[in-house]
């Protein structure tokens, strides 16, 4: 009998029910962590050759800076409504050849 290897996987990450301020702080650390991430990997690639190509990781930054105003502005409208917010946080893990997603 042949063994398969799972090829993907879903990790729930965050799910329920948050306040405006637990789900700025959750959500804007989220952000945060991953733009630092890409903050050091422009950083590596720069050792050595200040001419390396970043603007993989240069483009991300700014995406993700925009997906942290559109979290400050929804967070600011449901403080502004006395609401609660739901957040659903999944991610979808799977295998893909190295260097594929560059």
């Amino acid at each position: 009998m042949a063994v398969q290897t799972k090829t993907t996987e879903k990790v729930q990450i965050v799910k329920g029910g948050f306040t405006p301020s637990e789900a700025s702080d959750l959500l804007l650390s989220l952000l945060d962590e991953k733009i630092n991430f890409h903050k050091l990997q422009r950083l590596r690639w720069c050792e050595g050759y200040f001419k390396a190509d970043t603007s993989y990781a240069d483009t991300r930054i700014a995406q993700l800076q925009e997906e942290k105003d559109k979290v400050r502005e929804f967070i600011r409208l449901a403080r502004k409504e006395g609401k609660c917010l739901t957040i659903d946080g999944v991610l979808n893990l799977s295998f893909e050849d190295q260097n594929a997603g560059k």
